[in-house]
């Protein structure tokens, strides 16, 4: 858990210092060129600092141990600043949209530059390595909200090439590229921050956990001969986990102590063996054979 809180820590601070950078150096050439696609870039990369430091507070108030007014601990809270990121990516998403309309409308006045390219290439490099490093952590600690953001990264990434391309054919005096890579930046914004809502509104009304997690649980239970039977599978999102709970049926002439004893070594055995899941409840019923 500790290791799992300084990682993303650390990718929190990194994208942080990485997309201030980013930021600063857009907005200025975004401006003294008159590019609408930048200045969309711009924004984009503004937002990106607001992801992160979400993603640091977040991380900091998840990594908070169970108490006695949450039993299950801070987990749920990673879900509620990715929605939170979501929503202000939407926004954004639609800014950068009615401004590519307009820009496309009046045909504004945009001015290549050669520092349009330097800068496009800078945040090329920058954001696939912070992509790579948060990519890995998310993967490692299965945080949706870390992966958010390593999206985000990958997804700048995109983003930055179609200003690059919209420099380089807006060079060629195809001037109307610019507001069209603004639109297309603003739709790609919207689209990825629908899904971060959606992947984060799952878990916080609860949603089941995925087919392979419970296949894994079930695999387990299968092993044990000496269960006959279960039903009432349930399974509830704890954070980044599941707690599940079920029945099992086992001979009903075993003594009270040996059939808990079934239940009791088969929920270590789940929430040992399976990292996905945070805590196993079991209820024994008896089966009378006829």
């Amino acid at each position: 858990m500790e290791n799992r809180y300084k990682d993303i820590k650390t990718a929190s601070y990194l994208g942080i210092i990485g997309n201030i950078f980013l930021f600063v150096i857009k907005i200025i050439i975004g401006f003294i060129s008159n590019s609408q696609a930048m200045l969309a870039d711009a924004i984009n990369s503004g937002s990106d600092i607001l992801n992160s430091i979400l993603t640091f507070i977040g991380n900091k108030i998840s990594s908070k141990k169970a108490d006695d007014d949450h039993n299950l601990g801070h987990g749920k809270i990673e879900y509620f600043y990715s929605l939170i990121i979501s929503i202000i990516m939407i926004v954004l998403g639609i800014k950068v949209i009615r401004n590519a309309i307009t820009s496309i409308i009046e045909k504004s006045n945009y001015n290549s530059s050669y520092w349009i390219l330097v800068v496009c290439i800078t945040t090329i490099i920058t954001k696939l390595i912070l992509y790579f490093y948060t990519n890995k952590v998310a993967k490692k600690h299965n945080s949706l909200l870390v992966k958010a953001n390593a999206l985000d990264h990958r997804n700048d990434c995109f983003i930055t090439l179609s200003t690059l391309i919209s420099a380089i054919l807006s060079s060629y005096n195809i001037k109307y590229i610019d507001g069209v890579v603004a639109l297309l930046i603003g739709i790609w914004i919207i689209y990825t921050a629908i899904t971060i809502f959606i992947n984060s509104y799952d878990v916080l009304v609860d949603k089941t956990c995925p087919e392979e997690i419970k296949e894994k649980v079930l695999n387990i239970i299968n092993k044990h001969k000496e269960i006959e039977r279960i039903n009432h599978f349930n399974a509830t999102p704890v954070g980044y986990r599941y707690q599940v709970s079920f029945s099992i049926f086992v001979d009903g002439t075993l003594s009270t102590f040996a059939s808990h004893e079934i239940a009791n070594n088969l929920e270590k055995e789940i929430d040992r063996d399976v990292e996905e899941i945070y805590l196993t409840v079991i209820h024994v019923n008896p089966i009378i054979k006829k």
